[in-house]
């Protein structure tokens, strides 16, 4: 079994996954049967540095494990899991519903919109649907917010963060009647975990401005050193690696969603030169700008995704 603070346990960016980020969204959205079949409906303990996971199990069974306790769940039911939390999933092949991914990023965006009421986000908990409507509701919710998220429209993503606050709404209704799904501490705002969450709260203020390693740990008081040791046993990566995570997820967004051109992007994202915009672009993804944008245009005009 896993301790909380166990070194072994992985850290992925989607569930089931250590690769990148694979959307140029700060949200994803799919079907718990799309990935959980690929992994033989079994996702090992594993916790993400950055991310939040809210699950709706419309149909069927799973046992959720967090922090080494396992626990069996039904629909219909939301399940919340925060940063940090280690969790795992064992999923019956019968299983309908979606998982829904937040980046750091829209979770903070959220929670300043709803206010102290988003304290509801910050802890693992499952809530049963069991009132009359509740599962329609919901289940319609997350179907409307799965076709906007896959099949993108004018208005794409006012219609999205519109969706998921009245999905966190859902969900903080239901705060004082949920079940927690571990009786052991979860202590998620340690120290090192507090610095974590210092420099992403940085790192998101700071990207286009490219700071160096060693000027986002003299911010939070330490050696770029300490700072390094402190990413890569709660997020498996470098500061460093961190920041450019960020910067080549705004890139990406950029290419997708905007019309702005390549020596603009690098502009506005702190590159001296489009050229060395293109090198890092091409290092972390294997295609220029130009090609990823491209390709894109492919996939959406053959309705893809």
């Amino acid at each position: 079994m896993l301790t909380p603070h166990s070194d072994t346990v992985p850290v992925f960016k989607l569930y089931g996954e250590t690769r990148h980020w694979p959307t140029p969204d700060l949200l994803h959205c799919e079907s718990i049967a799309e990935r959980s079949r690929r992994h033989d409906w079994h996702i090992r303990a594993h916790r993400h540095a950055d991310l939040l996971h809210i699950l709706h199990i419309e149909s069927g069974e799973l046992t959720l494990e967090i922090e080494g306790n396992p626990q069996p769940i039904a629909g219909p039911a939301l399940i919340v899991i925060p940063a940090m939390t280690i969790h795992g999933f064992r999923f019956s092949q019968s299983i309908q519903g979606h998982i829904v991914t937040l980046a750091k990023p829209l979770v903070e965006t959220l929670s300043q919109r709803l206010g102290p009421a988003s304290m509801g986000l910050g802890r693992p908990a499952f809530h049963e649907l069991t009132r009359e409507g509740d599962a329609r509701r919901v289940a319609q919710l997350i179907a409307q917010l799965h076709d906007e998220y896959r099949y993108p429209a004018p208005g794409r993503d006012l219609l999205l963060n519109a969706l998921l606050e009245a999905l966190a709404i859902h969900l903080i209704r239901r705060t004082d009647t949920r079940r927690q799904v571990s009786a052991k501490a979860i202590n998620p705002t340690g120290r090192g975990q507090a610095h974590l969450n210092n420099l992403l709260s940085l790192v998101e203020a700071q990207y286009r401005e490219q700071p160096s390693v060693e000027s986002l740990a003299a911010q939070l008081g330490l050696t770029s050193a300490h700072l390094n040791t402190l990413c890569r046993r709660l997020a498996s990566r470098s500061a460093l690696q961190i920041l450019h995570e960020r910067l080549l997820l705004e890139a990406k967004r950029e290419l997708t969603y905007t019309s702005m051109t390549i020596s603009q992007i690098a502009d506005t994202l702190g590159f001296s030169e489009p050229a060395y915009f293109t090198r890092f672009f091409k290092r972390h993804t294997m295609l220029t700008p130009k090609a990823f944008r491209q390709r894109h245009l492919e996939r959406r005009a053959t309705g893809r995704q």
